[in-house]
């Protein structure tokens, strides 16, 4: 191992090797333990690379891994990537395109076999970066949802439940993207407020006694309208329910309906019914047995004939001609058409500017059509009663319990979950039709042929189904088939059902309660006994991180470090926030005056368990990264002076007297222990962090180690066995404090501990798998906590007396005691040495009651007054003049923003953050002007 303590801490030289030595050592693969311990990774896209969500979860599941791990429990973090059937399928189509290739000509064999080319190349650059992060999942048990096994157990899923009738085809809307030309899931859409317009357009009645006005945002599917409806109770329109309009363009007569869907404050109170093209549409369409008129193509153009569906399975089907001039094109220029045709006509009553939600395709950012077709479904409501009991029984339970809410309404609102895609990358359905349609569900092309062979009696030509599944199928089955399900092997009889599920709110519905329904369907038994549901990583003023936004922050940037050319490359591709990349060109600040300094992965995942309060998103702020930076160089620091201080013969093993500061310290570690593991097992993260932190910066290293230097130092008047327990004790707090912390800041743990553990004559090939501390409350030791708590406060009281009146260091200062009791004076007698060593004291002594204390600086230490008479120390008239002077600054920036505040205009238009910054300055201002006011009280009575 290189020795890198001679120089301060530089991430980037032990993180790789450290990672390396830990795979090779096969530290992250289960060991025999006293029970199993299992998290499921969420399977990240094939195609993707880590984004902050990524790296915050990772962080959180890794710190759980370890930890068990570390509780000498069976530890098993599986591993795997999901094979993204529209984003990879994309990404290899336009490299194919941009070599002037097309994939309908290569044929879907060889586009495959392409496919499968680029993802054994380039594939595996996401979990590449999950190592850069730091997770110990077992890597040598890595499954892919298209990997051999899995394909099996996917098609395995898919004949049983059809054969039970719980898979099944039908037609039905969907969300369409007429780009990829495909079926897309809800997750895979996203909706903004767009600009956009309201038309207007009159519907004649048929009898010609007159018409009725309805506005729509999408006049193109006037040509698939069934109905016109309005509010059962809405007076206006009661007596028209049940006659019939004509069509404006079509000219065919359609029903005035009444449905309770109406709102009848919107708008002129009338609705248009087009159940093929719009979800709630169709809801009416069913109730009222309306026909489906489908006028798109797959490629959201107008069709020639209009199909025509009817009756109750929507399989009967007619056709109806649109008008020519229509037929072909796109709907956005037969939107302008009908538009111009409604208005040569006089029935475009006007048009109104109008704000909609737009949904849009993830990927193709192409506007999602609702589409009839005829998909692949699961009937959901029998595979939902149990995965609702099992939450209901306390079977899984949810952090923070209210996500509970969330799953049950969806749950109980579920419908059939459509599976099929028209991709060619992905589980091709196992499903064969024959010569008549009929459909011969099989694990095997052999099997489907001998169904069919049986069914027509003569051998016939089958023809598989070309779709395949959706990609949140295989995803639903991931917690028993990465176990190597359908065979009934050791690791699912081990490691299923998992500890934990850490995941995102956003996937409850499309992962999580899937995940719950098929593992008791198949295993009998729940996937997790719990759901850790995290909130979403957002920048630091607290907006959703998207490349339209241009605040997209990299976490390998931030380990890496970024340099300002290519800083800026990034920006321009909006992939970082402007204001930030700006504020970081034009810093004045070393670090940051090339662009992002090197951070480390330590710091970052700090960062990232600080954040992670429950349920809550979290404000990502580069300060918090470069302060836990400073938390990682102050520890490097600590250790080596902690180091330093060994002999080269090594601990003294003799005699050993634990002074009070060294029982402080060993309580201070048992409160932090205590504090750490009850806050990891309540999924409390930044409650961990925050324990962790304060025991570190504070306790040990602000603490501990400066009252250590005065029981160490050359000329220390301290017994040897005194120095020997203060050695000691410095030592096995370090490294009991590494272990504790390990889980949260793996690297520089490990470096660390790799040093100090044989100096405490400790053995073992890694921190991660040494035992993790366990608090022993007993050892906490109430008086000398009280001693070492009274020595702070004094050394405080005097520091703070330095800070106040500007007096430096280096200048010793004399102290009177007076009042107090019996207690006090043993303690000043006992801390002694720390007292004019560490408040740098030229004289202590005791002043009697009565008499009377020259002018002197006063602080209070319960009833004992510590008294610093200040003449001779500091020149009175000057430190007068530099208050005075900062006193006027001071009243001149409160004056200004006093004005600031008190005009109109500002507050109404300045975002409301500028004005809350401004308020905050104002009351920092006054704090100081308070605190200067009492200082120079204190300089009258010298």
């Amino acid at each position: 191992m290189t020795d890198h303590l001679d120089r301060p801490f530089a991430p980037a030289e032990i993180e790789a090797a450290c990672y390396l030595r830990w795979e090779e050592l096969g530290v992250f693969q289960p060991h025999s333990g006293a029970k199993p311990y299992c998290i499921m990774l969420p399977p990240p896209n094939v195609t993707g690379t880590l984004h902050m969500g990524h790296a915050f979860q990772d962080t959180l599941m890794d710190i759980l891994v370890r930890v068990h791990r570390m509780r000498g429990e069976e530890t098993l973090w599986q591993p795997g990537t999901d094979h993204a059937g529209i984003a990879t399928q994309m990404l290899v189509e336009r490299q194919i395109v941009s070599a002037g290739g097309d994939r309908h000509q290569m044929g879907r064999s060889a586009f495959l076999d392409k496919v499968w080319e680029w993802r054994h190349h380039s594939g595996g650059n996401i979990t590449r970066q999950m190592r850069r992060l730091g997770a110990s999942c077992d890597w040598s048990r890595e499954r892919f949802t298209l990997d051999s096994g899995l394909s099996r157990a996917v098609t395995e899923v898919f004949v049983q439940l059809h054969d039970e009738g719980l898979i099944y085809r039908g037609k039905r809307l969907v969300n369409w993207d007429p780009v990829l030309r495909t079926a897309v899931s809800d997750l895979e859409v996203l909706s903004e407020e767009e600009d956009g317009f309201l038309w207007h357009i009159r519907y004649p009645l048929s009898d010609d006694s007159g018409s009725l006005v309805v506005a729509t945002t999408r006049p193109e599917t006037l040509l698939g309208d069934a109905a016109v409806a309005v509010h059962p109770d809405d007076p206006r329109y009661a007596s028209l329910i049940g006659k019939t309009l004509r069509l404006p363009i079509m000219g065919r007569e359609i029903p005035i309906i009444a449905d309770d869907y109406v709102d009848p404050e919107f708008g002129s109170g009338c609705v248009k019914i087009t159940p093929a093209h719009d979800f709630n549409d169709y809801q009416v369409g069913q109730r009222h047995h309306l026909p489906l008129l489908n006028v798109f193509t797959p490629e959201a153009r107008i069709r020639a004939q209009m199909e025509v569906f009817t009756g109750s399975d929507i399989t009967e089907t007619t056709a109806e001609a649109i008008p020519e001039s229509l037929q072909g094109l796109d709907r956005y220029a037969a939107r302008k058409q009908i538009i111009a045709q409604l208005e040569a006509e006089g029935l475009l009553v006007k048009t109104d500017a109008h704000k909609l939600m737009v949904p849009r395709g993830d990927r193709s950012q192409a506007v999602i059509e609702p589409y009839l077709t005829d998909q692949w479904y699961v009937r959901v409501a029998p595979l939902a009663e149990p995965a609702i009991k099992a939450v209901e029984e306390g079977r899984i339970r949810f952090v923070p319990e209210n996500w509970n809410k969330t799953y049950f309404d969806w749950m109980h609102r579920i419908e059939d979950w459509c599976i099929s895609r028209q991709l060619w990358w992905g589980h091709q359905i196992p499903a064969w039709y024959g010569p008549d349609g009929k459909i011969f569900v099989a694990r095997h092309e052999d099997e489907a042929q001998s169904q069919a062979n049986r069914h027509y009696g003569v051998p016939v030509v089958l023809e598989r189904d070309p779709d395949v599944l959706d990609t949140w199928f295989s995803s639903a089955l991931w917690p028993f088939t990465t176990l190597g399900w359908p065979e009934k092997t050791p690791d699912l009889a081990r490691f299923y059902p998992g500890s934990v599920l850490v995941t995102g709110f956003d996937i409850i519905f499309f992962w999580v309660a899937r995940m719950i329904m098929m593992g008791l369907r198949f295993m009998d038994e729940v996937p997790f006994q719990e759901v850790y549901i995290h909130g979403l990583v957002r920048d630091a003023e607290g907006q959703k991180m998207s490349k339209s936004k241009g605040n997209v922050l990299d976490p390998i940037d931030l380990i890496d470090g970024i340099n300002l050319e290519d800083l800026v490359s990034k920006r321009t591709q909006g992939l970082m926030q402007p204001q930030m990349a700006a504020k970081i060109e034009k810093s004045t600040r070393k670090e940051f005056a090339e662009g992002i300094p090197a951070f480390g992965t330590d710091a970052l995942r700090f960062t990232f368990t600080a954040l992670a309060t429950q349920g809550r998103d979290i404000k990502f702020d580069l300060k918090r990264v470069e302060g836990n930076r400073n938390f990682c160089n102050k520890l490097w620091n600590a250790s080596r002076f902690a180091m330093m201080q060994v002999p080269e013969t090594g601990l003294l093993q003799g005699d050993q007297t634990l002074m009070a500061p060294e029982r402080w310290i060993i309580g201070r570690l048992q409160h932090c222990e205590a504090a750490v593991n009850h806050a990891i097992d309540q999924y409390r993260f930044a409650d961990a962090a925050h324990a962790l932190y304060q025991f570190f910066w504070n306790d040990y290293c602000d603490w501990y180690i400066e009252l250590c230097k005065p029981v160490l130092r050359a000329e220390s008047t301290f017994t040897a066995a005194q120095q020997c327990g203060t050695r000691n004790t410095l030592l096995r707090v370090l490294e009991a404090g590494l272990r504790l912390l390990h889980p949260v800041m793996p690297f520089i743990t490990e470096e660390l501990w790799q040093r100090v553990a044989p100096m405490l004559d400790k053995s073992g090939s890694s921190i991660a798998l040494a035992p993790y501390p366990v608090a022993d409350l007993q050892r906490v030791d109430p008086e000398a906590d009280a001693d070492t708590e009274w020595l702070l406060q004094f050394i405080r009281a005097v520091r703070s007396v330095r800070g106040e009146m500007d007096i430096p260091p280096s200048k010793l200062l004399p102290v009177l005691l007076q009042g107090g009791d019996a207690e006090d004076r043993r303690r000043a007698e006992d801390t002694a040495p720390w007292l004019f060593a560490m408040a740098r004291l030229s004289s202590l002594e005791w002043l009697t009651d009565g008499v009377e204390a020259p002018p002197a600086a006063l602080q209070l230490l319960g009833d004992l007054k510590i008294l610093v008479p200040l003449a001779g120390v500091i020149d009175v008239g000057a430190e007068q003049a530099r208050l005075n002077k900062e006193q006027q600054r001071l009243e001149s920036d409160r004056s200004k923003t006093l004005a600031k505040l008190g005009q109109e205009s500002f507050r109404s238009r300045a975002p409301a953050e500028v004005v809350a910054k401004e308020e905050e300055r104002l009351r920092e201002i006054e704090a100081a002007l308070q605190q200067l006011a009492e200082q120079a009280a204190r300089l009258q009575q010298l």
